[in-house]
């Protein structure tokens, strides 16, 4: 079960990431999570970045060690993750990893409305998805194998997943594409005559006045 963390927002669990190689300030820390692509991993609201940084200092998730003066620079609070920040980390990569929990899409949100739009240009869309996805995964895995040659396998392990999952939707939009153009998706002709009457019922006796 999902627990209820003191800072639950998985900027928090970054930054934890980030100083378990050394102690940072808060610049430092976010031109780090950058450099490692984690906004592209999780969901970083950078505008609460300096509230969640002062959220775990008060949790004692980190603790500041020293402050730091740079040329003209405002000076700037260093921090290091303290043991309780190590075993949160820890954890919540546990939790992370072992139980599945809601991850709503973009995608799916259009899939919840697909019946608002033409089963003919239903079927354009998705194969307009279906090659830029195709792009995509022919790009990033030649980026991954580029990448596997000087970096640890470990470290590129959510790489692999993405690309795995994007392949899996795009065998999925396939086989639906597959049901769509062949007329075997169930209630297509319903779908396609809701369109094509302007959605006025098609059941109605002949010469019936429908305008009441």
């Amino acid at each position: 079960m999902t627990q209820q963390r003191k800072v639950g927002n998985l900027l928090a669990l970054a930054v934890l990431s980030v100083l378990t190689q050394r102690p940072m300030h808060p610049y430092e820390i976010a031109t780090t999570l950058r450099a490692w692509g984690k906004d592209q991993d999780m969901e970083i609201k950078w505008g609460s970045f300096y509230t969640v940084v002062r959220n775990m200092d008060r949790h004692g998730l980190i603790a500041a060690v020293q402050s730091v003066r740079e040329g003209r620079r405002p000076e700037r609070t260093v921090y290091r993750i303290t043991d309780s920040g190590r075993a949160e980390l820890v954890d919540w990569a546990r939790e992370l990893v072992s139980t599945p929990g809601p991850e709503q899409s973009r995608f799916r949100a259009g899939l919840s409305v697909l019946a608002a739009l033409h089963p003919d240009e239903a079927v354009t869309l998705l194969r307009q998805r279906l090659t830029l996805l195709a792009d995509g995964i022919r790009a990033g895995r030649a980026a991954l194998a580029e990448h596997l040659r000087t970096v640890p396998r470990l470290f590129l392990v959510e790489s692999d997943y993405d690309l795995t999952v994007k392949e899996a939707e795009a065998a999925w939009i396939r086989a639906l594409l597959a049901e769509l153009t062949s007329g075997s998706y169930p209630g297509l002709d319903e779908w396609r005559a809701f369109h094509e009457t302007g959605g006025r019922s098609t059941d109605a006796p002949e010469g019936s006045d429908t305008t009441e």
